[in-house]
């Protein structure tokens, strides 16, 4: 467990200054950051899967491979010409592998994993529902039909979401459009018939809509929250995705780069992005109670603005994989 915040590091130097500490952790965190890309693609090609059976690592095996099993089946549906379905030795492998020699690809199915696993861990320790948090409810039941219906829809993405993510796979339609991109362009690595190939990327296309994709939806909603988009920052009234969403949102960071900042190595990172988004010193606290129980914020922390926090967050330079 990271203790870069606890009680004891902060007495080991009482008189560092906060800004000291969080710019230490936050070093700390850009340097594991950096070494995440590599050593995922290092376990991922292993073919002792004994050696890594870490859930994560598996979540992203799988997911991995469904990708690029969509990708077939679509191609299939083309007019590849494929003789049965069966393909996983031949192609899925391959693709697979290219896939995740992507870093940015690699790096978002990880920060699926990443909120998953604490989506999981929230809902045994705190009973936090992992489709309907009582932030969505309300949003459903508001008089705005706007609002309501949007609720609705995130609520049908959330459920599939779940059941997803509990058979450890991953909807090509809801990948970011540049990692749809980056998807399609390995698609046109197959062996197959170029005709077929292009039928599919066309399919492919039209079927693709980011605003009706889980994220997309939780970007919308926490965008219409205008004012009350605060409430959107407390994780066990909003869920795990929407506060995640609203986090990103707030500090300007990148959503899977939020996903991380709830792992116990990037404790400054999750401390200065709540605090950048506008949460008070009181709501850092209780998301630290929420996601870290046993890690205290540094001494002087609720001297640090809005302002300060967002160009401490702004200045850290995080390592690509």
């Amino acid at each position: 467990m990271a203790d870069g915040m606890s009680e004891t590091n902060v007495q080991a130097r009482p008189d560092a200054a906060v800004e000291a500490v969080l710019r230490d952790e936050l070093t700390h965190g850009d340097a594991v950051i950096g070494t995440i890309a590599p050593i995922l693609r290092h376990l991922l090609a292993n073919d002792d899967h004994s050696l890594f059976s870490d859930e994560i690592i598996a979540r992203l095996r799988g997911m991995s491979a469904h990708v690029a099993t969509q990708l077939l089946d679509a191609l299939d549906d083309a007019g590849a010409g494929f003789a049965s379905r069966d393909y996983a030795t031949d192609l899925v492998q391959p693709l697979q592998q290219r896939l995740a020699a992507q870093a940015p690809f690699l790096a978002h199915l990880h920060a699926l994993a990443v909120e998953w696993q604490l989506t999981e861990r929230l809902q045994a320790r705190l009973a936090v529902d992992p489709a309907l948090s009582p932030l969505l409810q309300s949003l459903i039941a508001s008089t705005d039909s706007g609002q309501a219906s949007g609720g609705m829809a995130l609520l049908a993405a959330q459920v599939r979401f779940a059941q997803a993510q509990r058979r450890m796979q991953v909807a090509l339609g809801e990948l970011p459009p540049e990692l749809f991109h980056l998807a399609l362009e390995a698609l046109r690595t197959i062996d197959a018939p170029v005709e077929a190939i292009e039928r599919a990327v066309a399919t492919l296309r039209a079927n693709y809509d980011e605003g009706r994709s889980r994220i997309g939806l939780m970007t919308r909603l926490v965008m219409g929250l205008a004012g009350g988009a605060s409430a959107a920052l407390s994780i066990s009234h909003a869920g795990v995705g929407l506060f995640l969403t609203a986090l990103a949102l707030g500090a300007g960071i990148d959503r899977d780069l939020a996903a991380l900042s709830t792992n116990e190595t990037q404790l400054a990172r999750l401390a200065l992005a709540l605090r950048a988004a506008g949460a008070r010193v009181e709501m850092v606290e209780e998301q630290f109670l929420a996601i870290h129980p046993d890690i205290a914020l540094p001494e002087g922390f609720e001297q640090l603005g809005a302002d300060r926090a967002a160009a401490l967050l702004a200045r850290a330079v995080t390592a690509g994989g």
